[in-house]
C-alpha cells in the first residue's frame, strides 16, 4: 500500500464499498440492513483511501448526547472502525480517528465513548478503559414473588406508550453519568418505524402513571434452555420495580433462565438474587475527551463538589486539548480555563478519561503512568471524577 492515506467524510458513491469492507471485518451477514448503504440523518461517515482511491479504512461518528449529572453532553460516539487487511498497522486507524475528533469537535461534541474490539489502538488515540457493559443470567425461579401491589397495574405496552417509557428512561438515567440521552435525529431515524424495541413490554402504572416497565424477548421454545432475555427494566419506585421482578418471576416453568443488563443501584437491582447471577457477556467500553473544556463545561457536577486544581495535560492526537488548565467546580458548574506557567500536576488524556468518567482515582491513575505529581499530591486530581462511575446501558 502507499504510504499515504486520505481521510475524507464517506459520500452516498462510497457505502457500498463501506458495507462491503465491514462485512469482511466483522464477518457480518450477507444481507445488508436497509440503513447501510443509505444516508442517514444524526451521524458522520469518515474514509481512508489509498493513493489509487481504494477505501481501506471506516469509521462512524454517532451524534449522540450522553447524561452526566442532570446535563447533556454533547458525544462522539465511535463505530463500526474497520480497516482492509492489507493496509493494517501502517496508521489508517489513527489517521480515521485524528479526523474524526477533528471533525466531531467543529460540531460542538465534547466527549466520546466506543466498544473496542481490541483495546491497544485505541489507547494509542488516547481512549481508555471505562467501564463494562455486562449481559448476566439468573434462574428465573430464584426471583423472588412478591403478591401484587392493589394500587398498582400490570399491562401490555403498545407503541403508543413509547413516549412514556422513554420520559421514565430519561427520569431513571439523567442524574447519573454516561447513559445515552436516546434523544436527536439518528435516534429518531430509527424509530420511525414506530414498532416496540423487542418482542414485547410490560408497564407498571400507578393511578395511570407509568412507574415501571420491562422490555423483552421471549426466545425459543421452553425446555432447560430456554432464555427470556430482558432489553431493559427500570422502576422509579419500590412497589414498581417489586412489580416488575415478579411478573419476570413467573416465566420460571417455561424460561428457566432470566437474561438481563443490571443498571448499578436502580430500583429493580436490589430485588434481584444478583450474588447468584453468572456472566454470560460483557463489552469493554472506553471514553476519550473531544474538547476537554467543553467536557467539563457542559456536564453537570455533584453540589457539594467545590475546588479547584492547576494541571498540565498531554494529547497527543487533540493536540487542542493539550496545555495546563486550571479546574473550577462550584455549585454544580464546572469550568476549564487555559493558564499561563507549568503546573506540578502533569495529565495524560487517558488519564483523564478515567477520573472523568469516575473508573479511577488520582493515586491510581499516577500509579499507571498516565498522571505525574513531581512531588505535589495527586489527590487534588479526584475533584475531575467527583459524582461517581459512568455506566452505559445502550452498545454501538
Amino acid at each position: 500500500m502507499p504510504a499515504t492515506v486520505h481521510v475524507r467524510e464517506l459520500t452516498a458513491d462510497d457505502l457500498t464499498d463501506a458495507w462491503d469492507l465491514g462485512r469482511l471485518a466483522f464477518g457480518s451477514d450477507p444481507q445488508r440492513a436497509p440503513h447501510a448503504t443509505v444516508e442517514v440523518p444524526g451521524l458522520t461517515r469518515y474514509g481512508a483511501f489509498d493513493d489509487t482511491g481504494r477505501l481501506v479504512g471506516k469509521a462512524v461518528d454517532l451524534h449522540h448526547d450522553q447524561w452526566w449529572s442532570g446535563r447533556r453532553v454533547p458525544a462522539a460516539d465511535v463505530a463500526g472502525v474497520a480497516v482492509a487487511p492489507e493496509a493494517r498497522g501502517r496508521g489508517v486507524a489513527r489517521a480515521m480517528l485524528g479526523a474524526l475528533l477533528r471533525g466531531a469537535r467543529e460540531r460542538g461534541a465534547a466527549i466520546s465513548a466506543l466498544y473496542p474490539t481490541v483495546a491497544a489502538p485505541y489507547r494509542a488515540c488516547g481512549w481508555e478503559a471505562a467501564g463494562v457493559l455486562r449481559a448476566v443470567d439468573l434462574t428465573t425461579a430464584a426471583l423472588p414473588r412478591h403478591r401484587p401491589a392493589p394500587h398498582l397495574t400490570v399491562r401490555a405496552g403498545t407503541p403508543a406508550d413509547l413516549p412514556a417509557v422513554a420520559a421514565l428512561y430519561e427520569r431513571v438515567t439523567r442524574h447519573r453519568n454516561g447513559p445515552l440521552t436516546r434523544r436527536g435525529e439518528l435516534f429518531d431515524f430509527f424509530a420511525a418505524g414506530g414498532g416496540l424495541p423487542g418482542d414485547a413490554l410490560t408497564l407498571v402504572e400507578d393511578g395511570g402513571d407509568l412507574v415501571g416497565y420491562a422490555s423483552w424477548e421471549r426466545g425459543r421454545g421452553y425446555g432447560a434452555d430456554s432464555v427470556l432475555t430482558v432489553q431493559e427494566a427500570l422502576a422509579t419506585t419500590a412497589d414498581a420495580a417489586r412489580e416488575l421482578v415478579g411478573v419476570l418471576g413467573s416465566w420460571a416453568s417455561v424460561a428457566p433462565t432470566l437474561r438481563l443488563y443490571p443498571l448499578d443501584g436502580d430500583a429493580v437491582g436490589v430485588h434481584l438474587p444478583l450474588e447468584a447471577a453468572r456472566e454470560h457477556k460483557r463489552d469493554l467500553w472506553m471514553h476519550r475527551p473531544v474538547d476537554v473544556a467543553r467536557a467539563v463545561g457542559t456536564r453537570g457536577w455533584p453540589a457539594h463538589a467545590r475546588g479547584s486544581v492547576d494541571f498540565a495535560l498531554t494529547d497527543e492526537l487533540a493536540d487542542w486539548n493539550t496545555g495546563t488548565w486550571r479546574l473550577s467546580v462550584a455549585d454544580g458548574v464546572g469550568e476549564l480555563t487555559r493558564i499561563g506557567g507549568e503546573a506540578d500536576l502533569r495529565l495524560h488524556v487517558r488519564g483523564f478519561a478515567l477520573l472523568y468518567a469516575g473508573a479511577a482515582r488520582a493515586r491510581s491513575v499516577t500509579e499507571a503512568g498516565l498522571a505525574h505529581a513531581a512531588g505535589a499530591d495527586p489527590d487534588g486530581l479526584d475533584l475531575l471524577g467527583v459524582g461517581g462511575p459512568a455506566q452505559l446501558l445502550d452498545y454501538f
